[in-house]
């Protein structure tokens, strides 16, 4: 399968984007890499078969308008996108965004504990984006206070207890509970798979979060 990864951004992505590209052409697939949003474009779209975001971008890196336009093009005719971690981030300028990926990662207002182990708990075995994997432990961020849209198909969880943690220079008491971490939906005639995962190079060589992205694309695809 011929994939185009958008990197680049606020995140230690000089570890985690080389071990995607590694797995991903493991497997067999045809991969390109960039950290220009100049190639979110109609004709170059037209190249590939999957898209894929290992990237944040909001703020400065948030992408144009005809970047937006370019992308829900090729993903509402009918193609695949893969977000990772906070890819799902939504601009401030481009709330849409989480009609594409069904929710996620809101600045300002969503946080995560420190970065460490949990477990990473399979809550809808069924679902095609978990075959082959149960419940494992990773090195990761476990995000929360995420927005969320109807439609989403959520088979990955992970539970946290309450806690104070600093966060943004201050202490933040985060409420436990049970945290979505993947799901899967449609957008117009594509689909979209999502998962809260991945914050860097180590989080990306767990096994099981390889086998999980790899499900992904195929499913989207």
């Amino acid at each position: 399968m011929k994939l185009l990864v958008l990197s680049g951004g606020n995140h230690p992505y000089e570890e985690s984007t080389p071990v995607l590209k590694e797995f991903l052409k493991e497997a067999g697939h045809e991969v390109t890499v960039t950290e220009d949003a100049n190639q979110i474009n109609s004709e170059n779209l037209a190249n590939f078969e999957v898209l894929i975001f290992n990237t944040m971008r909001a703020a400065e890196m948030t992408l144009t308008r005809a970047q937006q336009t370019a992308m829900t093009q090729y993903i509402g005719g009918g193609h695949g996108f893969v977000s990772l971690h906070i890819s799902n981030v939504r601009p401030d300028d481009w709330h849409e965004y989480h009609d594409i990926t069904g929710g996620g990662w809101i600045s300002a207002e969503s946080w995560h504990p420190p970065y460490g182990q949990f477990e990473v708990n399979v809550t809808n075995s069924n679902h095609e984006c978990v075959e082959g994997i149960s419940d494992f432990l990773t090195n990761d961020e476990l995000y929360m206070g995420c927005a969320f849209k109807d439609g989403n198909n959520y088979f990955l969880h992970g539970d946290s207890e309450d806690g104070t943690h600093k966060w943004r220079d201050k202490e933040t008491f985060m409420p436990g509970g049970t945290f979505p971490l993947g799901w899967t939906r449609k957008y117009g005639n594509g689909k979209v798979f999502v998962t809260n995962l991945g914050h860097n190079g180590l989080s990306f060589k767990t096994p099981e979060y390889q086998k999980l992205v790899l499900n992904g694309i195929n499913w989207v695809s």
